[in-house]
């Protein structure tokens, strides 16, 4: 058991998923009654909280409470996209001294994992004592290291249900249907459409990520290949799909404190490439479009259990290796064991293998560019657990 005595605290940071507080909750509640520890805090709204001593006990909720919050999509603690400082980071970690912080938990992505990175360089340089780790989360599914994020599973399944419902809407009334899926750099998320094909003719029947560069002419005649074969076409996009060199199809002008241009908030890409395909292919066609944007993240009764479980673990293995005190810091990362059944390995890495950088899909889950290659299915299948299997009459298949 660690020597080191003192304070928990806990934030989140970054776009919420449907488990991110089952991660809170495996951190309070391996370290509520810990010789360790004192008392357990939260921040509200991470690091931006952290500076104006924004605290709330968490430590003080009952056990039901903590329950009924896991299964609460979003942050509990309020979330928060702020890039601070180093001189925020050192006025940060004046903080932890003046209120005996000796535990630090940061749940997030890439950029709340270089933010408690920068934490730690500070700490070491003032030689200040503090356990300090990064718990992942993210429906992007875009950390290094880690096999999978936590977030990423339940989004998964929302996005493969929905386009299971939308492949049925389009079956019963023909056309061609754009349908705009979150991912910036990277198209796990809107692969995960790819679970919706359960018969030959389910769509969606061509996918567009942005690993692969995207040309408007090829877009044309992909869907116009398809509505010929068909007589209708459903399709995936990812909301960063770009042309080459990396320029984005839609650019709204707007960014977020990251430097990212803004591409979740708006249906302009849906718009954009509805109108090419009406000028393109005929003024006649049903063109419909529509994006997804936040619902898939935070679609409130309709989350994966595989994923709720292992969010709750990242979080109590990150509790449990602080207080056990072999390593000062830390990311948290799932290892998928090789075999036929389905079982993850908790482990640490170091904060600067998390930190900032992202990942793409595998080159080999992409298949030319317009579709997803079947081998992806055994990587996502574990992870969204059940999903719902339309039925077709069995005089009317097609």
């Amino acid at each position: 058991m660690s020597s080191l005595k003192g304070n928990v605290l806990i934030g989140q940071s970054g776009g919420p998923t449907c488990v991110i507080n089952q991660s809170l909750v495996g951190i309070i509640e391996t370290a509520v009654g810990a010789d360790a520890v004192d008392r357990v805090l939260g921040a509200r709204h991470g690091i931006a909280g952290i500076l104006a001593e924004d605290f709330i006990d968490v430590g003080k909720e009952s056990q039901a409470t903590l329950e009924a919050v896991a299964v609460t999509p979003c942050a509990a603690l309020r979330s928060v996209r702020k890039k601070p400082t180093r001189e925020e980071c050192e006025k940060a970690l004046d903080v932890f001294q003046k209120h005996n912080i000796r535990y630090f938990f940061y749940i997030g992505g890439n950029d709340t994992a270089e933010t408690a990175h920068i934490l730690n360089e500070v700490a070491v340089e003032k030689s200040y004592e503090v356990r300090l780790f990064h718990v992942p989360k993210t429906i992007d599914n875009d950390l290094l290291v880690t096999d999978h994020c936590p977030g990423f599973g339940s989004a998964a399944k929302f996005v493969a249900s929905a386009f299971m419902g939308d492949n049925q809407d389009n079956r019963s009334l023909p056309g061609i249907k754009i349908d705009v899926v979150m991912g910036r750099h990277a198209g796990w998320l809107t692969a995960a459409s790819l679970l919706a094909r359960q018969n030959a003719d389910d769509g969606p029947h061509l996918i567009y990520l942005p690993e692969v560069d995207f040309s408007v002419e090829s877009f044309l005649a992909d869907v116009d290949r398809m509505y010929t074969k068909h007589g209708r076409c459903l399709i995936a996009v990812s909301e960063g799909i770009h042309g080459p060199g990396g320029e984005p199809i839609i650019n709204t002008g707007e960014v977020d404190s990251h430097g990212n241009v803004q591409l979740s908030g708006s249906g302009a890409l849906g718009d954009f490439l509805s109108a090419k395909v009406k000028d393109g292919l005929g003024k006649g066609l049903r063109v419909r479009a529509d994006t997804f944007g936040y619902l898939q993240r935070s679609f409130a009764g309709f989350h994966s259990e595989v994923d709720a479980v292992e969010a709750r673990e990242c979080g109590r293995t990150a509790m449990r290796a602080a207080l056990a005190g072999d390593r000062p810091h830390g990311s948290v990362f799932m290892e998928r064991a090789s075999g036929a059944d389905y079982h993850i390995d908790y482990k640490l890495t170091e904060l600067r293998n998390v930190a900032k950088e992202t990942r793409d899909m595998e080159a080999s889950f992409l298949k030319g560019t317009n579709d997803v290659d079947s081998s992806f299915l055994d990587y996502v299948r574990p992870l969204v657990g059940e999903i719902f299997v339309p039925a077709r009459l069995s005089d009317f298949p097609l």
